[in-house]
């Protein structure tokens, strides 16, 4: 197991600190970010493990929707409040409130079911797209650069990614289009525990998906003066799937204004299937020429 997914599973390793009647209470610990930030996906992530704390093991979520209310520090752990707000014969549904400092920093709510059969279709996976092992990693892509952020991306993150045309990490290379997709897999093997497969696709859910925004005006990275900050977040989930398998991230934005822009993600399994949805809207700044 590498360093970096070491640090992914401490951090969905969940403390158990306080429950009493209608609310439990977790804590946890915040990824260092050379930013300072901590990174949202994470919170996403240990928001949901804290809920998943509360539900029988043979009721898995279906469904979450977060808003990010603060800027998260990565110098502080984190406290989990979960409230049991329903369980019903087929589904529940938990609301998590993550906080520092006394002050909540995401508020999220997610619904559990148990496992039914139903209806089936789904949306293809697109076809005749590069397969990840023809496509530079973000080692590959960001060799030589020292800064900070730079080595974080390629040598320290959890999941390796690998961006269906290009990445743009410091450049937008080809069309100014606004969708992409982004091949994905966990660095190492993780347990076999659905729940911590979830999480953890909560967690790289939230990389890339303000990207397609990006990509369609030409907006690298590495833009001078660029600010960009996820302000909600909401995932669907449909099939299971190992997350350290490679998974195909089809992403596209199909607005942007006000300074906001909102993106779409769908997750396939490598063969086909779509394991879940995404949907984001982000605060996007560039400074005017």
């Amino acid at each position: 197991m590498t360093d970096a997914l070491g640090g992914l599973l401490a951090a969905l390793d969940l403390t158990d600190t306080h429950a009493r009647t209608n609310e439990d209470i977790f804590t946890g610990p915040s990824q260092w970010m050379p930013q300072g930030r901590v990174f949202g996906g994470q919170v996403l992530a240990q928001s949901l493990v804290a809920a998943q704390r509360t539900i029988p093991d043979d009721r898995f979520v279906h469904s979450m929707h977060g808003y990010f209310l603060r800027p998260g520090d990565v110098n502080q752990p984190i406290t989990f409040s979960v409230d049991r707000i329903h369980d019903g014969r087929s589904f529940s549904t938990r609301r998590t409130q993550a906080y520092q400092s006394g002050l909540p920093i995401l508020s999220m709510i997610a619904s559990f079911q148990d496992a039914e059969e139903g209806l089936e279709h789904q949306l293809d996976m697109p076809a005749d797209l590069p397969q990840p092992e023809d496509l530079p990693t973000a080692a590959e892509a960001l060799r030589g650069l020292e800064h900070p952020v730079a080595k974080v991306w390629a040598n320290e993150r959890p999941f390796d990614m690998r961006h269906v045309p290009s990445p743009i990490y410091l450049s937008v290379d080809g069309p100014q289009v606004a969708h992409q997709a982004v091949w994905l897999k966990a660095v190492g093997t993780l347990p076999d525990s659905q729940n911590l497969h979830r999480a953890a696709l909560a967690y790289a859910s939230d990389y890339s998906i303000l990207e397609p925004i990006f990509r369609r005006h030409g907006i690298a990275w590495t833009t001078p003066g660029l600010k960009a900050a996820s302000l909600d977040h909401a995932m669907w989930f449909h099939r299971f799937g190992r997350v350290d398998e490679w998974m195909l991230y089809v992403q596209e934005s199909p607005n942007a204004t006000g300074g906001r822009g909102l993106s779409q993600g769908r997750i396939y399994s490598r063969d086909g299937l779509l394991l879940a949805s995404v949907a984001q809207e982000g605060m996007v700044r560039v400074p005017k020429a």
